[in-house]
C-alpha cells in the first residue's frame, strides 16, 4: 500500500553538475559563485522554456524533469551550447564545465520533490559524461532515436552504484553541432573589399523589405550560434495568434517567374504584418526555406510559431492557379485550404481573398479601420506592380551592378504609374544605397535625389512603413535626430509585425542614446525575424557595448563573424569589446584583423562616419579602439 500524499509517474529526467567544482571554489570563491549563479540561471530559463522544471539545485548540482524525452534532450543540447559561449568569454582556468545526465524512468513524487531509480540512474549517468557534454540512459535513446537530428554513440553497458542491472549509456557528441573554427588562411581566401561596404550598405537598406536569402551553409550553423543567441537575449514566444508564410512554389516551370511567385508571397505577408492581433514572422526569415523540403513542425519549432501557410503558384500567359493550406503545426490539420484558378488581371482582389480567409480562419476580428489598411494597396496598375516585384530581387544582392539594374525596374514602374508609392520608395533607397558604398561619383547630389523621391513618396501614400523608416535613416544619416526618430516611430505604428520597422527605430535610439529603449526594439524585431539580418545584431551588440554589457556584446558580434569572417563593423565591436574589459592580446588581435581588411583604417576617419548624438560616445568609442592597437 502506497503511502498517503505519494504517487509515481514515469518522466525524463536531467541531473547535471559542475566539473572540477572543488578546485574553482578553491582557487576563487567569490568568482566561482558569481559565474554558477549565472549559469544556474540560464539553464533554469532554458528548462522552462522548455516546458521542465527544476526541481533542485543545491550546491554545483541541478535536478531537472520534462514531460518529454525529446524536450529534455533539446534542453541539454542548448544549455550546453549556450555555456560554451559564455565559457569562451572567460579565462581558461576560470571556465565552468557541466556534464549532464538524462534518463526516462519512473520516479516518487511526493510534493515538488522527486525520488527513485529513475533519479539515480540520471546521475549516475552525469558522472560518466565529459564536461561540456551529455549522456543518455537506454531507455532515453529509445524514445528519441528517430526524432532529433543528433548523433550517438554507443558507450556499452554500465554498472553503476545502487542500481542491480547495467545500464546502457549513449553519449551524445557535442563536437558535431559546434560552429567551425574560422583559420586566418580562410579569412583571407574568403576576405573581399566589398565586405567593409556591404556592413555599411546592410545598415542602411533593408529598409523597405528584408533581405533576400542567406548563404546555403547559413542554417548548419544556426542550432550552434543563432538559436544559442536568441536564447542567451532573452526571445520569448508569443501570446497572439502566430504565423509564418512560406515562399509560394513557382510551378510555372519559367525561372523567370521565381520574382512573381516570390511577389505574391511577400504581398501576402505584408498585409498579414498589418494586423495588429496577429505576429507574422518576417519575409527574411521564412524565405530560407525557399527550394528546401519542409516539415511544417519543424519550421513551427525553428520559428516559434503556430500556424504555418504554404502554397504554389502557376503562371501561364494571363492565367494564375494558387494553391494555399493554413496549416495548425501542432496538430498537423489543415485549418484552410483552397485552389484558385482567376486572371491575372484579378491578382489584386485575390491577394485580398486570401489574406481574409487566412485573418478568418485564425479567428482574428477586425476593426473597419483595421480592414482598411489591409486592402491599402500603393497601385492597381498591374504591370508597374510587377515591374517593382521584378526589382525587389536585384535590389537585395547589394552590389553596384544590381543596384543600377533595380534603379531601372523601379524607373519603369513609375513610368506605368507615377503614383506607385512603393515603387518611389525603392528607386530612393538605390540612391541612398550607392551614397552609402560609395558608387556614385557625387554623394551629395545622391543623397538629395533620396530625399526627394522619399518625400514624393510620402505625398503619394503616407501610410507605407518603408518609407517612415527610409526617412528616419535619411534624417539620422543628415543627424536631425528628432526627425529621425518621429519617422521611425510612425514606421512601427503603421507596423505592428514590422520587423524591419522596429530594427530601424532601435538603430536610431542606440545613436541617441536610449539604449535599453534600444535593446528591447531591437529583441523584437529579432523575435519577428528569427534569422535576422546582420545589421539587427551589429546594433544590439553596440547598445549592449554602451551598456557595460561586454560579454553580451562579445558574443554578438562572434555571433555575426560565424556568419561573415570580414564583416568590418563587427570586428570593430569585437575589438572594442575585448578592449574595454582588458582583454588586450584579443583586442591587438581583433585590430589586426581590421587593418588586413582595411590597411588605410584611421581612427580619424572613422570617427566622421559614427552617427552618435552624444559626443561622450564617440570619444569613448575611439579611444578603446585606441587601446586595442588602431592607428589615429
Amino acid at each position: 500500500m502506497p503511502q498517503e500524499g505519494f504517487k509515481r509517474k514515469l518522466t525524463a529526467i536531467l541531473s547535471a553538475d559542475v566539473v572540477g567544482y572543488s578546485r574553482l571554489m578553491g582557487e576563487d570563491e567569490a568568482a566561482t559563485v558569481q559565474t554558477i549563479t549565472a549559469y544556474r540561471e540560464t539553464m533554469t530559463r532554458l528548462i522552462q522554456q522548455y516546458r521542465g522544471r527544476v526541481v533542485d539545485s543545491p550546491g554545483d548540482n541541478l535536478l531537472a524533469e520534462f514531460a518529454s524525452m525529446v524536450d529534455a534532450t533539446q534542453c541539454a543540447v542548448k544549455i550546453q551550447e549556450e555555456l560554451t559561449i559564455r565559457n569562451d568569454e572567460l579565462p581558461e582556468e576560470r571556465r565552468m564545465q557541466f556534464r549532464i545526465g538524462i534518463n526516462l524512468g519512473d520516479v516518487i513524487e511526493e510534493g515538488e520533490r522527486i525520488y527513485g531509480d529513475g533519479v539515480n540512474i540520471a546521475a549516475r549517468i552525469e558522472g560518466l559524461a565529459e564536461g561540456g557534454g551529455i549522456c543518455i540512459s537506454g531507455s532515453a535513446y529509445e524514445q528519441i532515436e528517430n526524432k532529433l537530428a543528433l548523433r550517438y554513440e554507443y558507450l556499452g553497458e554500465h554498472a553503476v552504484k545502487n542500481i542491480s542491472k547495467p545500464v546502457r549509456v549513449y553519449r551524445v557528441p557535442m563536437e558535431s553541432r559546434a560552429a567551425p573554427e574560422v583559420s586566418k588562411q580562410k579569412r583571407a581566401g574568403l576576405r573581399r573589399w566589398k565586405g567593409s561596404v556591404l556592413a555599411l550598405v546592410v545598415v542602411i537598406a533593408v529598409g523597405a523589405g528584408a533581405l533576400a536569402v542567406w548563404n546555403p551553409d547559413f542554417r548548419e550553423y544556426c542550432p550552434r550560434w543563432l538559436t544559442a543567441m536568441m536564447d542567451r537575449i532573452g526571445i520569448t514566444p508569443m501570446e497572439k495568434p502566430s504565423i509564418a508564410v512560406l515562399p509560394f512554389d513557382n510551378l510555372s516551370g519559367d525561372p523567370e517567374q521565381e520574382y512573381f511567385s516570390d511577389g505574391i508571397t511577400e504581398e501576402i505577408i505584408t498585409a498579414l504584418s498589418k494586423v495588429p492581433e496577429l505576429f507574422v514572422i518576417a519575409r527574411h526569415s521564412t524565405f530560407t526555406y525557399k527550394g528546401k523540403p519542409v516539415n511544417v513542425q519543424q519550421v513551427s519549432h525553428e520559428l516559434g510559431v503556430r500556424y504555418v501557410l504554404e502554397g504554389s503558384i502557376r503562371k501561364a500567359g494571363d492565367r494564375l492557379r494558387i494553391t494555399a493550406q493554413l496549416i495548425d503545426a501542432t496538430t498537423g490539420h489543415h485549418l484552410w485550404a483552397e485552389r484558385y484558378d482567376r486572371d491575372l488581371k484579378d491578382i489584386f482582389a485575390l491577394q485580398d481573398e486570401m489574406t481574409m480567409k487566412i485573418v478568418t480562419a485564425l479567428r482574428v476580428k477586425l476593426t473597419e479601420g483595421e480592414q482598411a489598411r489591409l486592402y491599402d494597396k500603393s497601385t492597381d496598375n498591374l504591370d508597374s506592380f510587377m515591374k517593382v516585384l521584378e526589382g525587389d530581387p536585384y535590389f537585395f544582392r547589394f552590389n553596384e551592378e544590381s543596384n543600377i539594374k533595380a534603379r531601372q525596374m523601379f524607373e519603369e514602374a513609375l513610368a506605368l504609374d507615377p503614383e506607385n508609392a512603393t515603387a518611389c520608395t525603392m528607386l530612393a533607397w538605390t540612391y541612398l544605397m550607392e551614397a552609402r558604398s560609395g558608387w556614385s561619383k557625387s554623394p551629395g547630389r545622391s543623397r538629395e535625389q533620396a530625399v526627394e523621391l522619399a518625400q514624393k513618396a510620402l505625398a503619394l501614400k503616407d501610410t507605407l512603413d518603408a518609407t517612415h523608416s527610409l526617412l528616419g535613416r535619411i534624417y539620422l544619416d543628415k543627424r536631425q535626430y528628432e526627425k529621425a526618430i518621429a519617422e521611425a516611430e510612425r514606421a512601427v505604428a503603421l507596423n505592428p509585425n514590422g520587423a524591419d520597422a522596429h530594427a530601424h527605430l532601435g538603430v536610431i535610439l542606440d545613436y541617441v542614446g536610449r539604449r535599453e529603449e534600444a535593446i528591447a526594439l531591437l529583441k523584437k524585431a529579432i523575435r519577428i525575424n528569427p534569422i535576422p539580418p546582420n545589421w539587427y545584431l551589429l546594433s544590439l551588440g553596440q547598445s549592449y557595448f554602451f551598456t557595460g554589457q561586454y560579454g553580451e556584446a562579445l558574443a554578438i558580434h562572434k555571433t555575426v563573424l560565424q556568419r561573415d569572417p570580414d564583416d568590418f563593423s563587427a570586428l570593430i565591436g569585437l575589438a572594442a569589446a575585448y578592449s574595454v574589459s582588458g582583454r588586450e592580446e584579443k583586442a591587438h588581435a581583433a585590430a589586426a584583423e581590421v587593418l588586413s581588411i582595411k590597411p588605410k583604417f584611421s581612427l580619424a576617419r572613422f570617427a566622421e562616419t559614427i552617427m552618435y548624438k552624444n559626443q561622450a560616445d564617440t570619444e569613448r568609442m575611439i579611444e578603446v579602439l585606441r587601446k586595442a592597437g588602431l592607428p589615429d
